[in-house]
């Protein structure tokens, strides 16, 4: 029996594994192997229990799968150890279909209903065909997990708060001062210093998960989601070059009132939450462990039940924060009060939604809320309200080979593929400059 690692991409629809890394006890040549030397099995257990998991091939969907079956190979050639390709080598590179259609490459599944985990993705991979050599090789199994390959979670880690009361996980990404300094050079075409330098002090962007991530393993909040699109090279040069990414994980989730009952409809849509001193406390001490962190660039934002913290957070700490992007914020209007919106006429605000959201509807939460602001003298507040949330990578298509459409809530993928650029006025301008919402965020801070 053989190894193989597992290279994991966390796409629009979340993690998935699209390559395996198969370490073989011979030199393979690049056209001794193609798509059709192996067969690959997959198991999703549930880690606990060890029990085959069920799954939705849509989000909530009714079409439910066992997880566990045949993947299919659409490539396969020699390959570095980290998988790149090669002419010739001792590791073979397996890729995969995946996305929203291939439920058996995703690497977490719900439970509980709206709760994600992480499972147990277990492969053996048996080789159907022979690999032509001068003593041909045949009869390989890989089956012994060798560990997992994430680029995009390069510079991830993970913490835990000293909050006596309650203490909170969180992931959090700290920037290589060096490395972006020369992606800001290469930016500009190899011209060191074009764009300036980095500043001393950097930016900290805060991520609220929604209500799936929540939990004791903080990676689902970073990883749950594409959050780490953040800490890419692409956001993070529009943030000025380099920005801190705090992640905070709710052990259940954000809207908990800390209720007998915390799923009772009223109590789970009112406007309090027990994690608010919690999550206050987590940001105080990530910012006294890191005095490289300009406090007067502190943005927090977050998707769903992240959404309503996003908005309890700066309802509940006016002036601490230099500007807020929630998205489809799941807080009612009606819970903000006239001495509230005040003070938060006065914070830059980027809302951003789907119309089709069938979970948090835009006309009765966020339109209400962009009306009292604007009336009330509000002059850097954006609302975006996507018409429906489709595919834009060219990757994921339906079954009718169409770009694939998510479920109207999803409106965080266009904030991570950096795709919000109009409000409802329009094409959003600052500094006189068309900006998206990162490039907008960078430039905020506190008056």
């Amino acid at each position: 029996m053989y190894s193989y690692r597992t290279v994991t991409e966390i796409t629009d629809n979340g993690p998935y594994i699209t390559k395996l890394i198969l370490h073989t006890p011979v030199q393979v040549r690049k056209e001794s192997v193609d798509e059709k030397t192996f067969s690959v099995y997959v198991r999703r257990s549930d880690p606990k229990t060890g029990e085959t998991i069920l799954t939705s091939r849509e989000w909530m969907g009714p079409r439910i799968y066992p997880s566990e079956g045949y993947r299919s190979v659409t490539a396969a050639y020699p390959c570095t150890e980290d998988g790149r390709p090669v002419y010739q080598s001792d590791f073979i590179a397996l890729e995969m279909p995946y996305g929203p259609l291939y439920p058996l490459g995703q690497t977490i599944a719900p439970y509980e209903g709206m709760f994600n985990m992480f499972v147990t993705c277990s492969y053996r991979v048996t080789q159907i065909r022979e690999i032509p050599d001068e003593v041909p090789v045949a009869g390989l199994v890989f089956d012994e997990p060798a560990g997992d390959i994430c680029p995009q979670a390069g510079g991830w880690a993970e913490g835990v708060s000293h909050y006596a009361p309650m203490p909170l996980k969180y992931g959090y990404f700290t920037p290589d001062r060096e490395q972006a300094q020369k992606m800001l050079d290469m930016a500009s075409g190899g011209y060191a210093g074009i764009y300036g330098k980095l500043p001393e002090k950097l930016p900290l962007v805060i991520w609220l998960h929604g209500m799936g991530e929540g939990g004791q393993d903080p990676a689902l909040a970073y990883t749950g989601n594409k959050v780490v699109a953040i800490s890419g090279d692409k956001i993070q040069r529009k943030l000025g070059g380099a920005a801190y990414v705090l992640a905070p994980q709710a052990p259940s989730f954000w809207m908990d009132a800390g209720t007998p009952d915390p799923m009772d409809q009223e109590a789970f849509v009112g406007p309090e939450s027990r994690y608010t001193e919690p999550l206050k406390a987590l940001i105080d001490e990530f910012l006294e462990d890191h005095p490289d962190i300009d406090r007067d660039r502190v943005y927090i934002g977050g998707c769903s039940n992240g959404g309503f913290m996003t908005m309890r957070m700066v309802l509940s700490y006016p002036g601490f924060f230099a500007a807020a992007y929630p998205v489809c914020a799941a807080f009612r209007d009606s819970d903000i009060s006239d001495a509230d919106l005040e003070n938060l006429k006065k914070l830059p605000l980027w809302f951003v939604q789907a119309e089709n959201d069938p979970i948090v509807p835009p006309d009765i939460l966020v339109v209400p809320l962009y009306d009292r602001l604007t009336k009330a003298g509000a002059d850097n507040v954006h609302v975006t309200l996507r018409e429906r949330i489709r595919d834009t990578s060219g990757l994921f298509c339906d079954e009718q080979g169409k770009p694939y459409e998510y479920i109207g809530h999803f409106s965080w993928i266009p904030v991570f593929n950096d795709e919000i650029v109009q409000d409802l006025t329009g094409r959003v301008f600052a500094e006189g400059r068309p900006v998206t919402l990162w490039s907008w965020l960078g430039k905020q801070r506190k008056k």
